[in-house]
């Protein structure tokens, strides 16, 4: 069952006749699937393609390997590689792409410990970036990440800007 959040974000979506895609790492299309049982999910969701593995993110999304070698795969420059890269394929209004550390095992550091998600949403009023600490199961954590994308993207319709 989607959160009230996301719910929301699918109705303001919704209203505003606008469509949301997903390149999904760390929530392994979680976030394509709550939004999918949204009421609006037939007029919002465009699609989303699941890039955990670093092939995916080469191979399918063109990020080039030296930007995941210098700054790994769970980061903001990947994010943002992953976002424009997949608002291409799907010629959507609003794409959102979600990369991070749900357990361990990735790239965590002190800096960058579990719980570390970046978030790159592309929008028509230009990018929204964010990155948080989130705490809990990995599953806490990906259902966290998938509700703080839909406040994120319902600050920029209710805003009519982005972040």
């Amino acid at each position: 069952m989607p959160s009230e959040i996301v719910i929301k974000c699918s109705k303001a979506l919704s209203l505003k006749k606008w469509n949301i895609a997903f390149a999904e790492s760390v929530t392994a299309g979680r976030m394509s699937a709550e939004f999918s049982l949204t009421e609006n999910s037939g007029t919002i969701l465009r699609g989303g393609i699941v890039c955990y593995e670093e092939f995916v993110k080469i191979q399918l999304l063109h990020v080039p390997y030296t930007l995941i070698e210098k700054f790994t795969a769970e980061s903001a420059e990947v994010t943002q590689q992953l976002a424009h890269q997949a608002a291409k394929i799907f010629n959507s209004k609003i794409t959102a792409a979600v990369t991070g550390l749900a357990s361990p095992g990735g790239s965590e550091t002190k800096e960058k410990p579990v719980g570390t998600i970046f978030f790159h949403i592309v929008t028509p009023f230009g990018a929204a970036q964010h990155r948080e600490i989130f705490h809990g199961s990995p599953e806490d954590i990906i259902l966290q990440a998938v509700d703080k994308t839909a406040e994120i993207i319902l600050r920029v319709i209710e805003n009519d800007a982005a972040l």
